[in-house]
């Protein structure tokens, strides 16, 4: 294992899919310099362009950095290298086989990441010498556009390398967020699955249609968070009407543990959405291509209020804290 030498400029991406190529997209959008592993040499051949493409998206106004392609963790420069991110995929062997291969080979005092949205950060660590400098990173798609980030400390993390890591993804223009204890979906995938079982539940139960399910959460309570979080948005609003309201429907609320009647028979057809052309939807070359549009317009321009915002309270003396 590598003394680390030299200047902390430079990311490791290990991957080099969708997710992949977005995440070291934030490193040279940034202006840093990025390694990404990809065994596979076809897709190495597009993926330098791919990187270079979603780093011009981010719009931060730096000179890109340098993006290094390699096909295998032996090949890489660890010189300069600040931060490893795993981002292969969702298959816990094929995790842990890279995190052997980086334990020996990464610089001792490197923090070494995992992109998972699936696994907890513990399982991943399982069985490696230096757990305390390993930690969940997940990103959320589009990786160099959404701003927020989940940083979760395994069982074995060591919190004050975790504070390092987290402020190398704010220098990168990231919102990270600590995720304390490891659990299955951290935060935003648990927030988002609750939310998600509740309106498959009322399809399943006849209650609205898919498209009602799509409209009453883009145009009423969806409208408003990217003004608000659903807790401080509940500050705003009241929170006796919140208790009251929470006895009342709590106990008819869905507490289903497994996949709508609805999901599963979709699924289990073959359909998994744009990809195949039907899912909730059904799809054509048009439909997909005019979604995506305005798909992207739509995160654009709350990005831009967001980051508005993050400069107006960067100016002014920080706040008052939550509660609890």
């Amino acid at each position: 294992m590598p003394e680390h030498k030299g200047p902390e400029n430079k990311g490791i991406v290990i991957g080099g899919g969708t997710m992949g190529a977005d995440i070291a997209a934030i490193f040279v959008g940034n202006g840093w310099d990025v390694e990404i592993v990809e065994p596979n040499e076809a897709m190495r051949e597009s993926l330098e362009s791919r990187v270079k493409a979603s780093a011009a998206e981010i719009e931060t106004g730096k000179p890109l950095g340098k993006v290094r392609v390699r096909a295998a963790i032996g090949d890489i420069d660890w010189s300069g290298a600040a931060l490893v991110i795993e981002a292969v995929w969702e298959d816990l062997d094929a995790k842990r086989k890279v995190f052997a291969e980086l334990e020996q080979a990464a610089p001792r005092d490197l923090p070494l990441t995992s992109n998972s949205s699936g696994f907890p950060t513990t399982q991943i660590a399982e069985g490696m010498a230096t757990a305390s400098r390993m930690f969940g990173l997940h990103f959320f798609m589009p990786a160099h556009i959404v701003p927020c980030v989940e940083l979760i400390l395994g069982e074995r993390s060591d919190p004050a390398l975790a504070e390092k890591v987290g402020g190398i993804m704010r220098d990168l223009g990231k919102k990270p967020v600590l995720v304390r204890k490891d659990i299955p979906g951290f935060l935003g995938n648990r927030i988002q699955a609750a939310m998600i079982r509740e309106a498959l539940a009322l399809v399943d139960a006849g209650y609205a249609s898919v498209e009602d399910i799509d409209t009453v959460v883009r145009y009423s309570f969806g409208f408003r968070l990217v003004a608000a979080g659903p807790l401080l948005q509940k500050d705003i609003s009241g929170l006796t009407s919140v208790n009251a309201s929470a006895k009342v429907m709590y106990p008819s609320l869905s507490n289903a543990s497994e996949p709508s009647r609805l999901l599963q028979r979709i699924v289990g057809e073959g359909k998994s959405g744009i990809r195949t052309k039907e899912g909730f939807y059904k799809w054509d070359d048009d439909s997909i291509a005019v979604t995506k549009q305005r798909y992207a317009r739509a995160i654009r321009k709350a990005l831009a209020i967001l980051r508005e915002e993050d400069a107006a309270a960067a100016a002014r003396p920080a706040g008052s804290s939550a509660a609890g």
